[in-house]
């Protein structure tokens, strides 16, 4: 009596076929998922031109997670040119280069916003903002971010506030050179610098203009993916 055998042919086309079945079905479940936001580099800078209520503004945006440290340099429209400086150890410094040698600091709870800071975005759909076509996330009822559905950079967003942003340039792997991060020294002269603890429910009057920055408890909750009432 003869064994029945199988074409090593027919061996091929089986696998193939369970293959072909598996992968398909993992990239159905993938299409079918939300889309979720591209963490941040750990070192980008970015030009951002920014409307509040008619208010304008620019901020050259330094973000560097790699060192602890962000830095907002922010051009209020026909105004004064203003320095923010955020440290991962919660210390901020707002202070002008001028001839008024102004500078106040602070202590928040929290340092800068973690590279992930958008886990836990709800996804909102697809939308064509500033000409490109982006993804669209919120986060906590706090923020509303807009970033190219092709390249993953941010686009725009938009503060609960109303604060609007749009990012003009964003060059990933682009680092401030370190002289550039150090306060002035009348930041340390306590004749000169106004020092305060900030509380939960405050709103930031050093550096509310930050980008990263509108009001503390807003930013606890982005930090530590909580959903915050």
């Amino acid at each position: 009596m003869k064994k029945s055998t199988v074409s090593p042919i027919t061996v091929l086309f089986v696998v193939a076929a369970i293959l072909i079945s598996y992968y398909s079905d993992v990239s159905s479940a993938e299409s079918n998922s939300d889309p979720t936001p591209a963490p941040w580099p750990h070192q980008f800078h970015s030009i951002l031109f920014v409307n509040f209520t008619g208010s304008l503004s620019l901020i050259d945006l330094w973000y560097d997670w790699t060192n602890g440290r962000n830095f907002n340099i922010i051009q209020d429209q026909l105004g004064e040119l203003l320095y923010d400086l955020e440290w991962n150890n919660g210390t901020v410094f707002r202070y002008t280069l001028d001839d008024k040698k102004k500078c106040s600091s602070a202590l928040i709870d929290v340092g800068i916003l973690r590279p992930n800071w958008l886990d836990g975005a709800t996804y909102l759909g697809q939308q064509f903002i500033d000409g490109f076509h982006c993804n669209v996330w919120q986060k906590v009822d706090f923020i509303w971010y807009y970033e190219d559905i092709v390249t993953k950079r941010p686009v725009h967003w938009v503060f609960y506030t109303g604060r609007s942003i749009h990012v003009m340039t964003f060059e990933v792997g682009a680092v401030l050179e370190d002289a550039k991060w150090q306060s002035p020294v009348y930041c340390f002269d306590k004749k000169q610098v106004h020092d305060h603890p900030a509380s939960a429910n405050d709103i930031l009057e050093i550096g509310s203009k930050g980008i990263l920055r509108e009001f503390i408890l807003p930013r606890n909750c982005v930090n530590s993916s909580a959903r915050c009432s």
